[in-house]
């Protein structure tokens, strides 16, 4: 898949975008110095590449109930006579259905993944640990860590000029 070229217009956008996804075509044309009528045709044509992906309202989990996240570090049995499929396919198809789960990564090294949670508070966290977690069968060991102040979170990518 090759990527695609990105001139510094495009950049402005894509920049302007992440930071409020509302923006207005007639306001990010003020912004970069383009009509309303190019800045969507190069909204579009970014969305048509797959540069970009959707578009979501990001919400506060505080405002939720959902004051706890932990970072989960899962390591999976290597093989699984029991399953038609492998351990990683049967534990990533899992991962979907469960809510908590808001992020799963694999990874390299000791752990094959990172689950990031975001629960209401230790009881909740202690249900999924015991009653989803530990008793799927790919699971061989897990490893927590509680998130005790987030420094920065953002959802933007580097955009160069």
């Amino acid at each position: 898949m090759t990527e695609p070229a990105l001139d510094r217009l495009d950049r402005a956008i894509l920049r302007q975008l992440q930071t409020d996804g509302r923006t207005t075509c007639d306001m990010l044309g003020v912004q970069i110095g383009l009509s309303a009528s190019a800045v969507l045709r190069r909204i579009k044509k970014l969305e048509d590449s797959g540069v970009i992906d959707r578009y979501v309202a990001l919400l506060k989990p505080e405002a939720l109930g959902l004051g706890l996240m932990a970072y989960v570090n899962v390591r999976l049995q290597k093989q699984a006579s029991h399953a038609k499929r492998s351990p990683m396919d049967e534990f990533c198809a899992s991962v979907h259905t469960w809510p908590e789960v808001v992020e799963c990564v694999a990874l390299t090294g000791e752990m094959d993944f990172l689950l990031r949670l975001v629960i209401q508070d230790m009881n909740e966290y202690s249900r999924f640990m015991m009653n989803t977690l530990l008793r799927h069968p790919a699971v061989q060991d897990c490893k927590t860590s509680f998130v005790m102040d987030r420094v920065k979170t953002t959802t933007a990518l580097p955009i160069d000029v």
